[in-house]
């Protein structure tokens, strides 16, 4: 990789994150539409691969891996927030995040051998990984914003 694909990359991440952290931040007490405005801030992420002409198709196995982590760890830090409140939470998200990174590493792995013949990028494998996050959580939110 050049160091200018480098660069936009890093900056495109950087872009993301900010944008990722404000608007969120801005939903954070509406418990009725975080988890809507987490899944729009992943088909963002998805869109500025369009900035760099990427497909994709390569960045798969990526959101597999955000969607089964994220997923699992907003549910285990709902339920652990529910048992025994903030610090609930933060044990069940720090659990959450042990055991789903090994889970969602075995399904990445599974889809980039079965699905992905083309090149990875650092910068797919970024996006990729934090729209599948956005995905998982925001799917949960959602879910248990009717329980």
């Amino acid at each position: 990789m050049n160091n200018k694909k480098l660069l936009l990359s890093v900056i495109n991440i950087f872009v993301l994150c900010t944008i990722v952290f404000f608007v969120s931040m801005s939903f954070v007490y509406n418990e009725k539409l975080i988890g809507q405005v987490l899944i729009v801030l992943g088909l963002l992420c998805l869109v500025s691969l369009k900035l760099f002409k990427m497909e994709i198709r390569p960045v798969g196995p990526d959101i597999v891996f955000g969607i089964i982590d994220n997923g699992i760890l907003a549910a285990m830090a709902l339920l652990g927030g529910q048992v025994a409140g903030v610090e609930g939470a933060i044990i069940g998200g720090v659990v959450g995040n042990a055991i789903t990174d090994g889970i969602a590493g075995l399904f990445e792995g599974y889809w980039a051998e079965l699905f992905v013949s083309e090149q990875r990028t650092v910068l797919g494998s970024a996006v990729g990984k934090m729209a599948g996050c956005l995905f998982g959580a925001g799917v949960v939110l959602v879910v248990a914003s009717f329980l």
